[in-house]
């Protein structure tokens, strides 16, 4: 079986779709932000729910702090661990209005220091926000087609990350992210992945249509 490489997954993935840079509806970084923290754990089109009556009420940091804890963790409820996404989003309005004038940084750097914010919800935000390239998002659906197509052995965000950013040239980091989760929707999914439907299925180390 010949091996695949992930800009040949690239390349094929983007024949086939034409996804948006991100899935969750937002109008400005600030909104991106806030939607990205509440997706850990949760599908974006329970969170895309939830920020469409929540960026009425909610339109920037300020606002999120002059409520209580437990106005906002009712907002945010349907998100799942809406405690700490409630702790995590006030901390991070404190932080942008104490250090960034209540603008959202525009570097890994700072967007790492964010409550709640790792090295996936910074890349997306860089990406899709500020047309940053300085990571690739690596989720649930990045992580299990990684693995299935054979471009990495790696078990761990960061070392995925790795693999991936070695093999892909930086300027395609940002598309890589929402073509894999087209495909991870669509044919590749967690328990019943559609082999026989697959552009892979006889390149694909995990195929069962072989």
């Amino acid at each position: 079986m010949r091996e695949i490489d992930v800009m040949e997954v690239l390349q094929e993935l983007k024949k086939m779709y034409k996804p948006p840079k991100s899935f969750l509806n937002h109008k400005n970084a600030f909104e991106l932000l806030i939607a990205t923290v509440l997706s850990a754990q949760c599908t974006d089109k329970v969170v895309n729910k939830v920020t469409k009556e929540l960026f009425k009420k909610y339109k920037k940091p300020e606002d999120y702090l002059n409520v209580g804890s437990k106005e906002l963790e009712k907002d945010i409820h349907s998100c799942g661990t809406y405690k700490n996404k409630a702790k995590f989003i006030r901390g991070t309005c404190e932080i942008l209005i104490e250090n960034h004038g209540g603008k959202v940084p525009d570097s890994m750097e700072e967007l790492v220091k964010l409550p709640g914010v790792g090295r996936k919800t910074a890349s997306i935000i860089l990406y899709v926000a500020f047309g940053k390239l300085e990571g690739i998002a690596v989720d649930t659906h990045v992580i299990r087609l990684s693995n299935r197509l054979g471009l990495t052995g790696a078990a761990s965000q960061d070392a995925i990350e790795k693999d991936l950013m070695k093999q892909l040239p930086k300027k395609h980091w940002g598309e890589i992210n929402p073509l894999l989760i087209s495909h991870g929707r669509k044919i590749c999914d967690a328990k019943k992945p559609k082999c026989n439907q697959c552009v892979f299925k006889n390149q694909c180390p995990s195929s069962a249509a072989i």
